[in-house]
């Protein structure tokens, strides 16, 4: 682990992020001391933020960092974290702050080989997002709402719980980004009131326009999402696991999300 540069595990107990949850991270995967998508996660990474009004650290300095942990860390699952740094007492953010940053490294989860041929099996979540237009899409770090969320089954067949808002619109699930096929093309939630906006949400996107596969950011339900002809999920570490059953829906055949799939694996820049 480095804390502003330094080896080591230690943060003030004045540090906003761990006081108030004032700041944001990412989380990427490294292979073959790579790591992936960083030039994407470095542009989400400014604009959060930029949303909180956090100085965003130069992307020279976080590179070179990056690249000290890969030369010992070649695989696993890095965790970026910057605060708005040290401040006094009470919620009101210092004029003038340091940023603090903090880097993590992880093993890769030993998910089943399974889930990203066959598909998972998630649940629907009682937990309901509340909504923020302010925070919305941001990858801040005030992620209670999801740690409820992951509490509410410890079944190790369920691999995901899928989240609505309190009007019941899909969102996302505790640790992915959500899409759905319907007649061909794809839908993924309106993000603008609650969320996060994830980069692999950005390249699944992506890779549907240059292969010219319909791409809508839509509001729907429960009902819709169970009406659909696939569900997939992705996030950086997994890439994109297809959805085989959720409530009492289930779903064999997943061509769309089959085709994404390979296009996210083929795409590592």
């Amino acid at each position: 682990m480095l804390v502003n540069g330094k080896l080591g595990n230690l943060i003030s107990i004045r540090d906003r992020g761990l006081l108030y949850g004032d700041g944001v991270f990412r989380t990427l995967r490294a292979s073959n001391g790579r790591a992936l998508h960083w030039p994407l996660h470095y542009r989400k990474l400014q604009h959060d933020c930029a949303a909180l009004g956090i100085v965003c650290p130069d992307v020279a300095l976080l590179s070179a960092e990056l690249n000290d942990l890969l030369v010992q860390h070649p695989d696993g699952v890095v965790k970026l974290i910057v605060t708005r740094g040290e401040g006094m007492r009470g919620y009101a953010p210092p004029v003038q702050s340091m940023p603090a940053r903090i880097w993590d490294v992880s093993p890769m989860p030993g998910y089943p080989a399974d889930w990203a041929r066959y598909g998972i099996k998630a649940r629907l979540c009682q937990l309901r997002l509340s909504q923020q237009p302010r925070l919305a899409g941001i990858k801040h770090l005030n992620r209670l709402e999801n740690v409820l969320a992951a509490a509410e089954w410890d079944d190790a067949d369920i691999a995901e719980g899928v989240l609505l808002d309190a009007q019941g619109n899909v969102i996302e699930g505790t640790r992915y980004n959500l899409f759905m096929v319907r007649d061909g093309a794809l839908l993924t939630p309106d993000l603008s009131r609650c969320g996060v906006a994830g980069v692999q949400r950005e390249r699944v996107m992506e890779w549907a326009a240059k292969h010219n596969v319909p791409c809508r950011v839509e509001q729907f339900g429960l009902a819709e999402l169970l009406a659909a002809d696939e569900v997939f999920l992705v996030n950086s570490v997994i890439g994109l696991w297809p959805v085989r059953e959720l409530q009492s829906r289930t779903w064999s055949h997943c061509p769309v999300a089959m085709q994404a799939q390979k296009g996210l694996a083929h795409a590592l820049d």
